[in-house]
């Protein structure tokens, strides 16, 4: 759609196709660039210098990652219910125990779960070379039980 207007006594001006452009095309089809169109991009450059230069405060990786089912390794405090899946005896039952009983300072306290069966203390102890106690991480302790993944 083209439409012309006249500003002040200059020649009339065309303006593009879009009714939210900022750019306009002059009589002699060039293109002019409204000073509201100029502010904007000159601020919109300014703020893209500033926050270019601000250092990225937030962690980019859980360094323990492969405590959380990727490795033969798994982290007692963090790890999501499904990790112990690779481990015959311990998902779902024994995996629920440790994930809603927690956090614990050392594997050994595993052990001292009350109610564990004798059948759970041996799954336990077949695989505890199996398992570390990392420190407890806010961001993995609400998914320790239900990450949300389903087959």
């Amino acid at each position: 759609m083209d439409s012309s207007a006249f500003v002040g006594a200059a020649a009339p001006l065309r303006v593009a196709s879009t009714a939210r452009s900022t750019i306009c095309m002059s009589a002699d089809d060039k293109p002019v660039v409204s000073r509201r169109g100029a502010l904007t991009g000159a601020a919109a450059a300014a703020l893209a210098a500033v926050a270019g230069s601000l250092p990225a405060l937030a962690e980019t990786e859980y360094a323990n990652v492969p405590f959380l089912g990727g490795s033969d390794i798994i982290d007692i405090n963090n790890a999501n219910v499904r990790a112990y899946a690779k481990y015959p005896g311990m998902y779902p039952t024994v995996a629920g125990i440790i994930a809603t009983n927690g956090p614990f300072e050392s594997v050994s306290d595993l052990f001292k779960i009350p109610g564990l069966t004798d059948w759970q203390i041996a799954t336990l102890k077949k695989y505890e070379d199996k398992l570390v106690a990392l420190t407890p991480t806010p961001e993995y302790e609400m998914d320790k039980v239900n990450n949300g993944l389903y087959r």
